[in-house]
Formats: C-alpha cells, sequence, structure tokens
C-alpha cells in the first residue's frame, strides 16, 4: 500500500466541515501524515459585466478572504489536535483550486466533504466533490453529511 504523507483536507466551514475533519485527522493520526487544510472562496470574477464596478467586487471578495482565514484559522486549531496541519483560503472554482493545490502540494490524498444533493439541487449547483473525483490523480475520500 502507498504510504500517506500529506493529506489535503477541502472544507467549506460548516457544520460538515467538522466530520470531514475528524476522518482527516484520524487517517493523518494513522499514517503520521500533515494536513493541509483549504477552503476556496468564489472569485466573483464572472459578475464584473453586471454594472458592479470592479474595485468594489474586489473589495467584497477581499472581505470574504479576511473572514474566511481567520475561521479558518480557528478552525484548524480546533478541529486538527495533535496533528500538523495547516490552513489556506483559495479563490476560485472550488474544484479546480482544490484540484490545482493537490498538485502543488504533491499530496497522497483528499478528504472532502459532499452535500448529497440530488434531483434539480443537484442539476442546478453540481458537485465539488463529483468534479474532484472524476479528475483528480489521488484517491479521494467524500464524507456524506449525516442525516
Amino acid at each position: 500500500m502507498k504510504e500517506i504523507k500529506k493529506i489535503l483536507c477541502a472544507v467549506d466551514l460548516s457544520d460538515h466541515s467538522k466530520a470531514v475533519a475528524e476522518y482527516a485527522t484520524t487517517i493523518a493520526t494513522a499514517t503520521g501524515a500533515s494536513v493541509v487544510v483549504v477552503y476556496t472562496a468564489p472569485s466573483l470574477s464572472q459578475y464584473v459585466g453586471f454594472h458592479v464596478p470592479p474595485n468594489t467586487i474586489e473589495n467584497f471578495v477581499g472581505e470574504i478572504v479576511t473572514g474566511a482565514e481567520k475561521s479558518m484559522e480557528d478552525f484548524v486549531a480546533e478541529n486538527f489536535p495533535g496533528v500538523e496541519a495547516h490552513g489556506q483560503v483559495l479563490i476560485g472554482y472550488a474544484a479546480e483550486e482544490i484540484l490545482s493545490r493537490a498538485e502543488q502540494e504533491n499530496v497522497d490524498m483528499i478528504i472532502m466533504g459532499t452535500h448529497g444533493r440530488k434531483g434539480i439541487d443537484r442539476i442546478l449547483f453540481g458537485s465539488v466533490a463529483e468534479k474532484v473525483v472524476k479528475n483528480a490523480t489521488r484517491p479521494v475520500l467524500t464524507i456524506r453529511p449525516q442525516q
């Protein structure tokens, strides 16, 4: 079996993210791996043409990132006890950013949550987890929310 030295744990900082972090912590503890915890903030660049000044969008995204960085710092401290873990806030499309960061960090595994959407919600919102699973070059463990 391949050795697991580094794990990318993708979270959305929702309540479900705690369960995802538990799996990442358990596997990291068992294997001695470090964890890169990532949250992806939307870039909102696709809205520049909608009569909203670009600097307003950039300011809004900046505020999201600043808030997310503080939340990420607290989340990592709270949910990764005894594990070498650090958080990163990315900007862009979640699936693309997760896949790109997994390559850059040369991780051995990706752990992420799924919202378990079905029907029209899945058609409208798509699935970040599905895109990551289909395009990843390394194993992906997805964690469904508890009912």
